[in-house]
């Protein structure tokens, strides 16, 4: 994870740390970034911080309009994305799974699942956030390899 730490020492003066080592983060990768302007990306905005760009160790694929990450064992598998701090989990965490298809009342097999990742942090830190892996096949998907979604 070489690059990474190159471009996180990089980050915007403006980017936040965290507060608090044990806060709940959430890595984000597709519409909820800053940059799409999705609503429930406005959502995300009222009830956390944006600590700043953020990688994750991944696969990314082109679903429809929107991203589907995956987990990989390769260290150059690298999926592009920002790190949040929830201000407010709960309420927040049960609104983005029902958007994301894994809420309570979402039939299973759930299109993604809220699992937690090492994520390397804008300050060159690792630490474990929530993040939204695709959980159908990628077979006959198109791959993003650089790992950035638009």
């Amino acid at each position: 994870m070489t690059e990474p730490l190159a471009r996180a020492s990089e980050r915007p003066s403006d980017a936040a740390e965290p507060s608090h080592i044990e806060s709940d983060l959430l890595f984000v990768y597709g519409t909820l970034m800053s940059a799409s302007r999705h609503a429930m990306h406005a959502r995300l905005a009222r009830d956390a911080r944006l600590l700043g760009p953020a990688w994750l160790r991944g696969r990314l694929f082109r679903v429809r309009t929107y991203p589907g990450a995956v987990d990989s064992p390769g260290d150059a598998d690298l999926i592009h994305g920002e790190a949040w701090e929830l201000l407010r989990p709960h309420p927040l965490l049960e609104e983005l799974d029902a958007y994301e298809g894994c809420g309570p009342r979402d039939a299973p097999p759930h299109l993604y699942l809220r699992v937690r990742r090492p994520v390397l942090l804008p300050n060159a830190r690792t630490a474990e956030a929530w993040v939204y892996l695709y959980n159908r096949p990628t077979q006959g998907l198109e791959r993003i390899a650089s790992g950035r979604w638009r």
